[in-house]
């Protein structure tokens, strides 16, 4: 076997590179990991490129078999890690050799981890990429979640440099999140008093959250207009639906909309909630677009100034 079989694949695993882009006029979302740092940062680790194919793994429970001998990483929400049933670290490059089964454990805190290999999984894009949106088909294997016998075609790898991240740059996944919105101009349908208590008070995360996007779940927030011209949606739009419940948009969700928008929460903000389990609590804090962009800019200047910590084994 060239690659990696499933065993188990978990609640919820899928292919995802770095999203799909410049196909919003055909209908088509973005996709990509819910969690883009975590992603990197296991691709940097494994020393491939930027845009190398992994496995998102929500909740954890996936388990493979290594068909090749090569190295993997692990990064994301703190899943037990384990290759023949010997507990390894993750944020760490590891060797296996074919035969070797490895298996992720149920997340402790956060609740998605992304499995990389030496050069990326070889999966075909469909519109330039090959991140799974199952929603629309596209991506992945036959668009679709990963289960149990499907094989991940990759590369034997003989030599990789066994890079780890110190654990005190290692990124943490606490219960909670703040997000940064952007008021968007649609804010001046809602009233000055529905715009603090959005403001102010705290939201939690439904039992309806996935990759479309996160309901919350707290007070009803009121708009003067029902809904809108249907129209185009970034990533991170909050939409206030006629339940009065928010909605945060995410990497699969549609690439048009009715529903009024309060604002826009920052994609920094995105990714820590992408990984929010259900009851953790939400609040919203208003930016303006400076701040947002220094905010952005800051966070690339400190990824890039990042340094890997060499460690041979």
């Amino acid at each position: 076997m060239n690659g990696m079989e499933i065993l188990s694949p978990g609640i919820l695993s899928l292919i995802q590179d770095s999203g799909r882009r410049g196909y919003y006029r055909l209908g088509l979302t973005d996709g990509g990991p819910m969690d883009p740092r975590a992603h990197s940062l296991c691709n940097r680790l494994l020393q491939n490129e930027a845009r190398a194919a992994t496995v998102e793994v929500t909740l954890g429970g996936l388990e493979i078999e290594a068909g090749v001998d090569t190295w993997i990483c692990v990064t994301g929400a703190p899943v037990p890690l384990t290759i023949n049933g010997n507990e390894r670290p993750r944020w760490q490059v590891l060797q296996v050799k074919a035969g070797d089964r490895i298996a992720l454990g149920h997340a402790e805190s956060g609740c998605r981890a992304y499995l990389g290999v030496a050069d990326g999984f070889r999966i075909a894009p469909v519109f330039g990429s090959c991140s799974t949106v199952m929603r629309e088909g596209l991506g992945g294997l036959n668009g679709s979640r990963l289960q149990t016998g499907d094989r991940l075609p990759c590369a034997a790898v003989a030599e990789r440099t066994p890079l780890r991240l110190p654990p005190g740059q290692q990124p943490r996944y606490p219960r909670g999140v703040t997000l940064r919105v952007v008021p968007g101009y649609q804010s001046e349908h809602f009233p000055r008093l529905q715009q603090r208590q959005f403001f102010s008070c705290p939201f939690s995360v439904s039992q309806r959250a996935d990759r479309m996007g996160y309901r919350l779940e707290g007070p009803t927030i009121g708009c003067d207009i029902e809904g809108i011209l249907s129209e185009g949606i970034c990533q991170g739009a909050i939409q206030i639906p006629a339940d009065g419940q928010p909605i945060v948009l995410l990497n699969d969700r549609q690439t048009i909309g009715g529903y009024p928008k309060i604002g826009s929460a920052l994609s920094l903000d995105c990714a820590q909630l992408a990984q929010q389990t259900p009851g953790a609590p939400v609040y919203f804090t208003p930016i303006n677009q400076h701040a947002a962009h220094n905010a952005l800019h800051l966070a690339e200047v400190y990824e890039t100034n990042r340094q890997l910590q060499e460690y041979r084994l």
